[in-house]
């Protein structure tokens, strides 16, 4: 196999266990205790939810931050010259 076939199975099965793990552990937050974990179940709910929605509100801060910078750093564009003289009458001659 070659390389990136290597790193798509290893992203997609790391991807399958995480879901598997985080269903799993919202329908049943106890078997953490197998691990040896003593931790509240509704703490370990809390967190659940928590913790994607706060990888996504901070990817979405980053994006706009990305944004903002890249407007505040890019140059305006230059203005479009007016045509004139010879110029606008051989533009007028091809748009008439």
């Amino acid at each position: 196999m070659d390389k990136d076939r290597i790193i798509g199975a290893t992203v997609f099965a790391l991807c399958i266990t995480i879901a598997i793990s985080y269903i799993a552990t919202m329908i049943y937050p106890r078997w953490i205790e197998i691990v040896g974990l003593k931790v509240a179940e509704d703490n370990i709910r809390f967190w659940l939810i928590a913790t994607p929605v706060l990888i996504g509100f901070i990817a979405v801060l980053c994006i706009g931050a990305w944004i903002g910078w890249t407007m505040a750093t890019t140059p305006p564009p230059r203005p479009i010259e007016r045509l004139t003289g010879e110029s606008q009458e051989d533009a007028e001659k091809t748009d008439g």
